[in-house]
């Protein structure tokens, strides 16, 4: 008698039928339960904070509760209370449900607030980041529902007139900065979205910039677009500019002011600017070149000819979403996480975890992008400082776009908004800043038996959890999916603008594409760092590498055919650091050596590469003192909190660079223990004429599928598709 495939069926798996009503217009079921901040007073209080008035509704007073330590902690107790408008507002108590929940709105200001209390904010001072600092590991994965949590902010502030900088931490319940440290000498922390515009003003203002553009016979000024570009160090530096912090400027010229700038680059200019005063320092001047004939407009009022026989696909879940979410937390299909956000990384995957047969059992606890860098392939004196370290040096979630219902995201859909706070310490919502939604995905299983005539096929659905960030000329879509057979894929759409050079008549470059009459592309590469940070079946964690190799012909294989799968345990820092082999089909797999399955082997997940490359600038360019996490695809390091970024946490201007080539020097263990698992990958762009003038999307990423972590196919117990026209 054969035994049941599936013990435990899915629940609340809605259909999709082929054929149903249709509604008139894509539906969102919204972005969360609406805040109970709105209205709430805020001001200042003369004194230090005090207990709250009882809330409304409840005769007992609420108070911030202190741990065993004597640190605040919060309780997660929804409330708005009235205050008479003589009383100063006191500090928003948080509302935030789970210790891993961002700050919210009301605590950004409550931040704010506190440090300009207490003299930490002035006119020179700017406000750089501020985020949660995620309490101890430990205290997150112990936590209960409605037992009380720590919330703390960092701060990373900026003096421009002392030309200093520091980290401020915040106590949001007692309402006091706990410490402030200043960065080291040399050290400068991210561009701020502040900076960009006001340096375009800066450089617009420049008489230097007027000759300059006078020389080359640009007469309206106001037609020139101005890119600043983040400097980084590369040992060339003037002395007066030691220690100046810094952006260098490229410029285009457009035809009219919608006019797509990237078209026609003015390449024989770059300008200094210092951040610290708003003032151009010098214009370095490079041979002229004609601008480049043709424009590049891209918008759809410059698209006269649409195609006329596109029919319209519409998406339709008659029945609801099979998702949950509750805050911050999402459920489906047996699979449970919480989303987050950062001002640098965007977003963030929390105590990942699936439901095995009525066991939660943990998979990750965090996962993120944490750092990308984008090198440029041309050596010629204004191009080779151009390496983009997006995330590090601007931070992907103050460039993140508000998702619009029907174009970036297709279906029922399911937002979660994020504020974020500027230089100047206003905080404004970014709306729609993440999308959740379910996709068909083709088929998850099928399987014709030709003796019995029996055939069974599943749909594969997924869910997806994505952000978009543009950054400059470049839009970066970034993709958590979610699958029924208890994988997770990671992918990165990348598209938007390329950025480009001129070419003088009749000149070619070896070190780009002409995607254009007289317009060239250099050749770049995108790298990007995944930081995740595993809990397969509970913290103690080891990797294992996995190569596929023949066996030489002989007497163990005299027929040639055989090849077997070698596993090599990676019990140190250095052994762990590897790079991608397609040769030998190299996996990684991340393992539990204390929990075994029913075969005896470690429960596992495993690390699948997809598309790859390694920099392709020599060991010795500059740029590696910051991108050296680019030299392995991948790194284990023991789990630290404090090692968040593959570069380190300052790498805009940073003198010797950091993260982990540094970390990893010690040689920690790295086996049978609490570790945090680096990824690296990359796409090598080699510009084609059809990525002008808007590329089409080039994807890359990663998969993490389970590999003994489950008994059989976990996807077994999906059911089948609803009976329709064409599914029988």
């Amino acid at each position: 008698m054969m035994e049941p495939l599936a013990r435990t069926g899915r629940q609340g798996l809605s259909t999709l039928p082929k054929h149903c009503p249709v509604p008139s217009a894509y539906t969102s079921i919204g972005s969360g339960e609406p805040s109970v901040l709105d209205g709430l007073p805020t001001a200042l209080p003369a004194k230090s904070c005090r207990p709250p008035a009882p809330l409304l509704g409840n005769p007992e007073p609420v108070y911030e509760s202190q741990d065993q330590k004597g640190g605040h902690v919060a309780t997660t107790i929804d409330f708005q209370r009235e205050i008479p408008e003589h009383e100063a507002a006191p500090f928003t108590k948080t509302l935030a449900r789970h210790p891993l929940d961002p700050l919210s709105a009301a605590e950004l200001e409550d931040a704010v607030r506190i440090m300009g209390r207490e003299g930490y904010l002035g006119e020179t001072v700017r406000i750089v980041s501020i985020n949660l600092i995620e309490p101890e590991k430990s205290s997150v994965e112990t936590h209960r529902p409605g037992s009380p949590f720590e919330r703390r902010a960092l701060a990373v502030l900026l003096d421009r007139g002392k030309r200093e900088s520091s980290e401020a931490v915040v106590d949001l319940l007692s309402g006091s900065v706990e410490s402030v440290t200043p960065l080291p000498g040399g050290i400068q922390p991210s561009i701020m979205l502040d900076e960009f515009s006001e340096v375009e003003q800066a450089v617009h203002r420049s008489p230097l910039f007027q000759s300059a553009l006078k020389k080359r016979g640009v007469t309206d000024a106001d037609l020139v677009m101005v890119e600043p570009w983040s400097a980084g160090l590369y040992g060339v530096e003037l002395p007066e500019e030691e220690g100046v912090r810094r952006m260098r400027a490229l410029c285009f010229v457009r035809s009219e002011p919608k006019d797509n700038g990237y078209a026609r680059p003015i390449d024989s200019i770059v300008i200094v600017v210092d951040l610290y005063t708003m003032e151009v320092v010098r214009i370095e001047e490079y041979p002229i070149a004609p601008l480049p004939p043709e424009p590049g407009n891209w918008a759809r009022e410059y698209i006269p000819a649409m195609r006329q026989d596109l029919k319209p696909v519409e998406i339709a879940q008659p029945e609801g979403a099979s998702f949950t979410v509750e805050g911050n937390q999402v459920e489906w299909q047996k699979w449970k996480f919480r989303v987050g956000f950062t001002s640098r990384e965007g977003l963030v995957l929390h105590t990942v975890s699936y439901n095995d047969d009525g066991v939660e059992r943990p998979i990750l606890y965090r996962a993120s992008i944490c750092e990308m860098v984008v090198p440029y392939g041309d050596p010629g004196e204004q191009y080779y400082r151009k390496n983009a370290f997006d995330i590090g040096e601007y931070g992907l979630g103050m460039l993140a776009n508000s998702l619009a219902l029907g174009c970036d995201c297709l279906g029922l859909i399911h937002y979660f908004d994020f504020p974020l706070v500027d230089s100047h310490g206003t905080v404004t919502p970014l709306k729609n800043a993440v999308c959740l939604h379910e996709e068909d995905f083709g088929i998850l299983w099928k399987h014709t038996d030709w003796r019995t005539g029996q055939s069974e096929v599943r749909r594969s659905r997924r869910l997806s959890v994505s952000f978009i960030a543009t950054v400059g000329n470049y839009e970066y879509g970034f993709y958590w999916y979610f699958y029924q057979d208890g994988s997770i894929q990671c992918e990165i759409k990348l598209t938007g603008i390329m950025n480009t050079t001129a070419l003088a008549p009749g000149e070619t470059s070896p070190y780009g594409v002409e995607i254009a009459p007289r317009l060239n592309a250099p050749f770049h590469q995108h790298i990007f760092a995944a930081r995740l940070v595993p809990s397969v079946d509970g913290p103690n964690n080891s990797v294992v590498e996995v190569n596929s190799v023949g066996v030489p012909t002989g007497a163990a294989n005299p027929h040639g055919n055989a090849f077997v799968a070698q596993e090599t345990l990676l019990a140190t820092e250095q052994e762990a650091q590897r790079r991608v082999n397609s040769a030998t089909a190299r996996f990684w797999r991340v393992v539990n050596p204390g929990r075994k399955n029913r075969l005896g082997r470690p429960v596992g997940y495993r690390l699948v590469p997809g598309e790859n490359c390694p920099p392709l600038v020599q060991p010795d360019a500059r740029v590696m003192r910051r991108a050296g996490f680019t030299s392995h695809s991948v790194w284990v390091t023991p789990y630290h909190p404090k090692e968040r970024f593959a570069a380190g946490d300052y790498p805009n201007q940073h003198p010797t660079g950091d993260g982990l080539p540094v970390w990893t020097q010690a040689n920690r263990k790295v086996d049978d223990t609490e570790i945090t698992l680096w990824y690296v990958f990359g796409h090598n762009h080699v510009p084609r004429p059809e990525d002008w003038p808007v590329m089409p999307v080039a994807m890359l990423g990663f998969q993490f599928r389970p590999d003994g972590f489950f008994e059989r196919s976990p996807a077994m117990d999906v059911p089948p598709p609803a009976k329709t026209a064409c599914c029988h």
